[in-house]
Protein backbone atom coordinates (compact mmCIF):
# COMPACT_ATOMS: atom_id res chain seq x y z
CA UNK A 1 0.00 0.00 0.00
CA UNK A 2 1.82 3.68 -0.46
CA UNK A 3 3.22 5.10 2.27
CA UNK A 4 4.08 8.56 0.80
CA UNK A 5 7.49 10.20 -1.02
CA UNK A 6 10.89 10.25 -0.15
CA UNK A 7 12.31 13.64 0.46
CA UNK A 8 13.85 13.09 -3.58
CA UNK A 9 10.17 12.05 -4.41
CA UNK A 10 10.46 8.55 -4.94
CA UNK A 11 7.33 6.68 -4.06
CA UNK A 12 7.75 4.74 -0.78
CA UNK A 13 5.16 1.90 -0.11
CA UNK A 14 4.11 -0.28 2.93
CA UNK A 15 4.34 -4.22 2.59
CA UNK A 16 2.14 -5.90 5.27
CA UNK A 17 3.75 -10.16 5.94
CA UNK A 18 0.95 -12.01 7.47
CA UNK A 19 1.54 -15.54 8.78
CA UNK A 20 -0.71 -18.31 9.35
CA UNK A 21 -0.71 -17.42 13.47
CA UNK A 22 -2.34 -14.16 13.01
CA UNK A 23 1.53 -12.30 13.69
CA UNK A 24 2.02 -9.36 11.26
CA UNK A 25 5.07 -7.49 10.13
CA UNK A 26 4.34 -4.15 8.33
CA UNK A 27 7.76 -3.04 6.55
CA UNK A 28 8.22 0.14 4.41
CA UNK A 29 10.91 0.35 1.75
CA UNK A 30 12.27 3.69 2.97
CA UNK A 31 14.92 2.92 5.10
CA UNK A 32 14.19 -0.81 5.65
CA UNK A 33 12.06 0.28 8.37
CA UNK A 34 9.60 -2.04 10.32
CA UNK A 35 7.13 0.07 10.85
CA UNK A 36 5.10 -2.33 13.42
CA UNK A 37 5.13 -6.01 14.01
CA UNK A 38 2.40 -7.48 16.06
CA UNK A 39 2.52 -10.47 18.00
CA UNK A 40 0.40 -12.35 20.79
CA UNK A 41 0.77 -12.04 24.61
CA UNK A 42 -0.21 -15.30 27.00
CA UNK A 43 -3.76 -14.48 26.04
CA UNK A 44 -3.84 -14.13 23.13
CA UNK A 45 -4.26 -10.95 22.15
CA UNK A 46 -2.10 -9.23 19.44
CA UNK A 47 0.07 -6.20 20.22
CA UNK A 48 2.58 -4.26 18.56
CA UNK A 49 5.84 -4.99 19.89
CA UNK A 50 8.21 -2.24 17.76
CA UNK A 51 8.47 1.71 18.04
CA UNK A 52 8.12 3.56 15.62
CA UNK A 53 6.09 6.52 13.66
CA UNK A 54 2.65 6.33 11.73
CA UNK A 55 3.82 8.19 8.61
CA UNK A 56 6.95 8.39 6.79
CA UNK A 57 6.62 12.04 6.94
CA UNK A 58 7.58 11.10 10.61
CA UNK A 59 10.55 8.98 9.76
CA UNK A 60 11.61 11.73 7.53
CA UNK A 61 11.68 14.38 10.10
CA UNK A 62 13.17 13.03 13.34
CA UNK A 63 13.97 9.19 13.90
CA UNK A 64 16.21 7.86 16.35
CA UNK A 65 16.67 4.93 13.89
CA UNK A 66 13.38 3.64 14.47
CA UNK A 67 13.20 0.20 13.01
CA UNK A 68 15.39 0.68 10.12
CA UNK A 69 18.45 -0.96 8.79
CA UNK A 70 22.29 -0.11 9.17
CA UNK A 71 24.84 0.41 6.87
CA UNK A 72 27.48 0.69 5.52
CA UNK A 73 28.86 0.23 8.98
CA UNK A 74 26.83 0.03 11.74
CA UNK A 75 27.39 1.41 15.06
CA UNK A 76 30.65 3.73 15.16
CA UNK A 77 34.02 4.10 13.40
CA UNK A 78 36.12 6.50 15.48
CA UNK A 79 37.30 9.39 14.21
CA UNK A 80 35.46 8.89 11.15
CA UNK A 81 38.60 6.97 9.04
CA UNK A 82 39.83 4.14 8.64
CA UNK A 83 42.69 2.62 6.84
CA UNK A 84 42.35 -0.43 4.44
CA UNK A 85 45.42 -1.53 2.08
CA UNK A 86 47.55 1.56 3.23
CA UNK A 87 45.13 4.09 1.98
CA UNK A 88 43.45 6.15 4.93
CA UNK A 89 39.41 6.46 3.63
CA UNK A 90 37.51 9.73 5.66
CA UNK A 91 33.83 8.93 6.48
CA UNK A 92 31.32 11.26 7.04
CA UNK A 93 31.12 13.08 10.88
CA UNK A 94 27.66 12.57 12.09
CA UNK A 95 28.59 11.88 15.54
CA UNK A 96 30.68 14.43 17.01
CA UNK A 97 33.70 14.07 15.62
CA UNK A 98 32.79 10.12 15.18
CA UNK A 99 30.77 8.70 12.32
CA UNK A 100 28.06 6.76 13.86
CA UNK A 101 25.73 3.72 11.29
CA UNK A 102 26.73 5.25 8.22
CA UNK A 103 27.01 8.33 7.99
CA UNK A 104 24.62 11.71 7.43
CA UNK A 105 22.64 9.58 4.64
CA UNK A 106 22.86 5.82 5.62
CA UNK A 107 21.47 2.95 4.45
CA UNK A 108 18.03 4.00 6.66
CA UNK A 109 17.54 6.97 4.62
CA UNK A 110 17.30 5.58 1.36
CA UNK A 111 14.71 3.80 -0.93
CA UNK A 112 15.54 -0.27 -1.30
CA UNK A 113 14.02 -1.82 -4.53
CA UNK A 114 11.45 -4.22 -3.02
CA UNK A 115 10.26 -7.39 -3.95
CA UNK A 116 7.91 -9.74 -2.19
CA UNK A 117 8.45 -13.69 -1.65
CA UNK A 118 5.81 -16.17 -0.29
CA UNK A 119 6.41 -20.19 0.07
CA UNK A 120 4.07 -22.56 1.77
CA UNK A 121 5.37 -21.78 5.21
CA UNK A 122 6.41 -18.39 5.18
CA UNK A 123 6.38 -14.78 3.41
CA UNK A 124 8.80 -12.59 3.08
CA UNK A 125 10.29 -8.94 1.28
CA UNK A 126 13.74 -8.81 -0.47
CA UNK A 127 14.96 -5.42 -0.10
CA UNK A 128 17.86 -3.95 -2.65
CA UNK A 129 20.44 -1.54 -2.46
CA UNK A 130 23.14 -0.44 -4.61
CA UNK A 131 25.80 2.06 -2.90
CA UNK A 132 27.71 3.90 -5.10
CA UNK A 133 31.93 4.49 -4.58
CA UNK A 134 32.42 6.89 -2.72
CA UNK A 135 28.99 7.61 -0.98
CA UNK A 136 29.35 8.81 2.16
CA UNK A 137 33.45 8.28 2.34
CA UNK A 138 33.19 4.50 1.72
CA UNK A 139 35.01 2.91 -0.75
CA UNK A 140 33.64 0.76 -3.52
CA UNK A 141 30.49 -0.06 -4.93
CA UNK A 142 28.24 -2.31 -2.77
CA UNK A 143 25.60 -4.11 -3.71
CA UNK A 144 23.23 -5.20 -0.74
CA UNK A 145 20.44 -7.43 -0.68
CA UNK A 146 18.16 -7.77 2.56
CA UNK A 147 15.64 -10.48 3.32
CA UNK A 148 12.76 -10.05 5.58
CA UNK A 149 10.90 -13.26 6.05
CA UNK A 150 7.79 -14.09 8.64
CA UNK A 151 7.77 -18.04 9.16
CA UNK A 152 4.66 -19.94 10.28
CA UNK A 153 6.90 -20.94 13.37
CA UNK A 154 6.45 -17.22 14.38
CA UNK A 155 10.00 -16.27 13.66
CA UNK A 156 11.40 -12.96 11.98
CA UNK A 157 14.36 -13.63 10.07
CA UNK A 158 17.28 -10.82 8.50
CA UNK A 159 19.34 -11.81 6.34
CA UNK A 160 21.94 -10.27 4.70
CA UNK A 161 23.60 -10.61 1.47
CA UNK A 162 26.28 -8.02 -0.04
CA UNK A 163 29.05 -8.14 -2.71
CA UNK A 164 31.62 -5.23 -3.34
CA UNK A 165 34.13 -4.13 -6.62
CA UNK A 166 36.64 -3.07 -3.91
CA UNK A 167 37.51 -3.51 -1.11
CA UNK A 168 35.67 -1.74 1.62
CA UNK A 169 34.26 -2.67 5.72
CA UNK A 170 30.57 -3.77 5.70
CA UNK A 171 28.65 -4.43 8.92
CA UNK A 172 25.29 -4.38 8.66
CA UNK A 173 22.27 -4.30 11.48
CA UNK A 174 19.19 -3.86 11.91
CA UNK A 175 17.54 -1.70 14.56
CA UNK A 176 14.26 -1.79 15.95
CA UNK A 177 13.38 -0.51 19.70
CA UNK A 178 11.93 -3.26 21.05
CA UNK A 179 9.20 -3.40 24.42
CA UNK A 180 7.29 -6.12 24.47
CA UNK A 181 4.74 -5.28 27.23
CA UNK A 182 3.45 -1.94 24.85
CA UNK A 183 5.76 1.19 24.37
CA UNK A 184 3.36 3.08 27.01
CA UNK A 185 5.54 1.60 29.66
CA UNK A 186 9.27 1.07 29.82
CA UNK A 187 11.45 -1.52 29.94
CA UNK A 188 13.16 -1.54 33.15
CA UNK A 189 10.88 -4.93 34.03
CA UNK A 190 11.60 -6.94 31.31
CA UNK A 191 14.06 -9.59 31.83
CA UNK A 192 16.75 -9.96 29.74
CA UNK A 193 19.64 -12.78 29.08
CA UNK A 194 22.81 -11.82 27.05
CA UNK A 195 24.89 -15.08 26.20
CA UNK A 196 28.36 -13.26 26.36
CA UNK A 197 30.87 -13.55 29.41
CA UNK A 198 32.70 -10.28 28.41
CA UNK A 199 31.77 -6.84 26.65
CA UNK A 200 33.77 -4.28 24.84
CA UNK A 201 34.50 -1.04 27.43
CA UNK A 202 34.31 2.32 25.82
CA UNK A 203 35.53 5.79 26.28
CA UNK A 204 33.72 8.98 26.47
CA UNK A 205 32.59 8.81 22.74
CA UNK A 206 31.09 5.27 23.09
CA UNK A 207 34.66 3.96 21.16
CA UNK A 208 35.35 0.58 21.99
CA UNK A 209 39.28 1.44 24.00
CA UNK A 210 40.15 -2.17 22.62
CA UNK A 211 39.96 -3.98 25.82
CA UNK A 212 37.75 -7.06 26.36
CA UNK A 213 36.62 -7.15 30.25
CA UNK A 214 34.51 -10.22 31.38
CA UNK A 215 30.76 -9.45 32.75
CA UNK A 216 31.42 -11.27 36.39
CA UNK A 217 30.93 -9.12 38.91
CA UNK A 218 29.71 -6.23 37.15
CA UNK A 219 26.20 -4.37 35.78
CA UNK A 220 27.00 -6.49 32.29
CA UNK A 221 26.46 -9.52 33.59
CA UNK A 222 23.27 -10.41 31.87
CA UNK A 223 24.65 -14.39 32.21
CA UNK A 224 21.33 -15.13 34.11
CA UNK A 225 17.87 -13.57 33.15
CA UNK A 226 17.88 -10.16 35.31
CA UNK A 227 15.83 -7.13 35.23
CA UNK A 228 17.35 -3.94 32.83
CA UNK A 229 16.78 -1.99 35.75
CA UNK A 230 18.44 -3.90 38.73
CA UNK A 231 21.66 -2.75 37.86
CA UNK A 232 21.20 0.45 35.38
CA UNK A 233 21.37 3.02 38.26
CA UNK A 234 24.59 1.44 39.76
CA UNK A 235 27.88 4.11 39.90
CA UNK A 236 29.69 1.91 37.20
CA UNK A 237 31.68 4.08 35.24
CA UNK A 238 30.62 2.34 31.70
CA UNK A 239 27.01 3.02 32.91
CA UNK A 240 27.57 6.91 33.27
CA UNK A 241 29.47 6.61 30.13
CA UNK A 242 26.98 4.92 28.44
CA UNK A 243 23.82 7.15 29.77
CA UNK A 244 23.40 3.10 30.69
CA UNK A 245 23.54 0.72 28.43
CA UNK A 246 24.74 1.19 24.97
CA UNK A 247 27.64 -1.51 24.85
CA UNK A 248 28.53 -4.49 22.33
CA UNK A 249 28.68 -7.97 24.57
CA UNK A 250 31.03 -10.63 22.64
CA UNK A 251 29.04 -13.98 22.06
CA UNK A 252 29.65 -17.10 22.92
CA UNK A 253 30.28 -19.17 19.40
CA UNK A 254 29.70 -22.74 18.75
CA UNK A 255 30.50 -22.73 14.94
CA UNK A 256 29.74 -20.77 12.25
CA UNK A 257 25.95 -21.41 12.05
CA UNK A 258 23.33 -19.78 14.26
CA UNK A 259 23.82 -19.20 17.78
CA UNK A 260 21.60 -18.01 20.68
CA UNK A 261 22.57 -14.33 21.78
CA UNK A 262 19.96 -12.85 23.67
CA UNK A 263 16.45 -13.67 25.49
CA UNK A 264 14.03 -10.98 26.51
CA UNK A 265 10.83 -11.22 28.37
CA UNK A 266 8.08 -8.97 29.18
CA UNK A 267 6.62 -9.69 32.46
CA UNK A 268 3.50 -7.89 31.71
CA UNK A 269 2.60 -9.87 28.53
CA UNK A 270 4.32 -12.28 28.96
CA UNK A 271 5.90 -12.09 25.22
CA UNK A 272 9.15 -14.25 24.87
CA UNK A 273 11.69 -13.08 22.38
CA UNK A 274 14.72 -15.10 21.58
CA UNK A 275 17.73 -13.79 19.17
CA UNK A 276 19.84 -15.99 17.46
CA UNK A 277 22.82 -14.57 15.42
CA UNK A 278 26.05 -15.40 12.73
CA UNK A 279 27.43 -12.21 14.00
CA UNK A 280 30.05 -11.68 16.92
CA UNK A 281 28.63 -9.51 18.81
CA UNK A 282 25.39 -8.11 20.21
CA UNK A 283 24.63 -4.16 20.80
CA UNK A 284 22.55 -3.73 23.78
CA UNK A 285 20.74 -0.12 24.07
CA UNK A 286 18.61 0.59 26.81
CA UNK A 287 17.05 3.49 25.41
CA UNK A 288 18.22 6.23 27.73
CA UNK A 289 17.86 8.76 25.26
CA UNK A 290 14.35 8.86 24.36
CA UNK A 291 13.83 11.68 26.64
CA UNK A 292 9.81 11.74 25.82
CA UNK A 293 9.98 14.87 23.25
CA UNK A 294 9.17 11.87 20.80
CA UNK A 295 5.21 11.39 20.01
CA UNK A 296 5.31 8.04 17.94
CA UNK A 297 2.18 5.45 16.65
CA UNK A 298 -1.16 6.34 17.87
CA UNK A 299 0.19 9.24 20.24
CA UNK A 300 2.21 7.32 22.71
CA UNK A 301 4.79 9.26 24.54
CA UNK A 302 8.18 7.43 23.73
CA UNK A 303 10.09 8.22 27.36
CA UNK A 304 13.35 6.70 28.75
CA UNK A 305 13.64 2.94 28.47
CA UNK A 306 9.89 3.25 26.54
CA UNK A 307 12.11 0.92 23.86
CA UNK A 308 15.28 -1.34 23.65
CA UNK A 309 17.63 -2.27 21.18
CA UNK A 310 19.41 -5.58 20.39
CA UNK A 311 21.55 -5.01 17.69
CA UNK A 312 23.73 -8.70 16.34
CA UNK A 313 26.82 -6.87 14.56
CA UNK A 314 30.63 -6.81 14.28
CA UNK A 315 32.25 -4.65 17.30
CA UNK A 316 31.94 -0.92 17.12
CA UNK A 317 35.39 0.69 15.16
CA UNK A 318 36.82 -2.83 13.60
CA UNK A 319 38.16 -1.06 11.23
CA UNK A 320 40.95 0.32 13.49
CA UNK A 321 41.26 -2.41 15.94
CA UNK A 322 43.29 -5.47 14.49
CA UNK A 323 42.43 -7.48 17.00
CA UNK A 324 38.37 -7.33 16.38
CA UNK A 325 36.97 -10.07 14.26
CA UNK A 326 37.76 -8.58 10.92
CA UNK A 327 34.85 -6.20 9.21
CA UNK A 328 36.67 -5.87 5.74
CA UNK A 329 34.74 -7.39 2.36
CA UNK A 330 36.92 -7.76 -0.89
CA UNK A 331 36.07 -8.25 -4.30
CA UNK A 332 34.48 -11.71 -5.27
CA UNK A 333 33.44 -12.49 -1.68
CA UNK A 334 30.33 -12.71 0.00
CA UNK A 335 29.18 -10.90 2.70
CA UNK A 336 26.12 -12.72 4.45
CA UNK A 337 24.53 -13.02 7.54
CA UNK A 338 21.27 -13.75 9.91
CA UNK A 339 19.17 -13.30 12.44
CA UNK A 340 16.23 -15.13 14.14
CA UNK A 341 13.70 -13.22 16.32
CA UNK A 342 12.04 -16.30 17.86
CA UNK A 343 8.60 -14.76 19.43
CA UNK A 344 6.84 -17.46 22.42
CA UNK A 345 5.39 -16.38 25.44
CA UNK A 346 5.73 -17.62 28.93
CA UNK A 347 4.19 -19.44 31.52
CA UNK A 348 3.06 -17.74 34.37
Amino acid sequence: MPFGRAPDGTAVDLYRLTNRNGVVATITNYGGIVVSLLVPDREGKLGDVVLGYDTLAEYVAKSPYFGCLVGRYGNRIAKSEFKLDGRTYSLAKNDGENHLHGGRTGFDKVVWSPKPQSAHDYVGLQLQYLSKDGEEGYPGALLATVTYTLSDQDEFLVDYLAFADKATVVNLTHHSYFNLDGADRDTLGHLLTIHADSFTPVDGGLIPTGEVRPVKGTPMDFTRPKAIGADVAAKDPQLVVGHGYDHNWILRRSGEGLSLAARLMGPASGRVMEILTTEPGIQFYGGSLLDGTIVGKQGKVYGPCHGLCLETQHYPNSPNQAEFPSTVLRPGETYRSRTVHRFSVAER
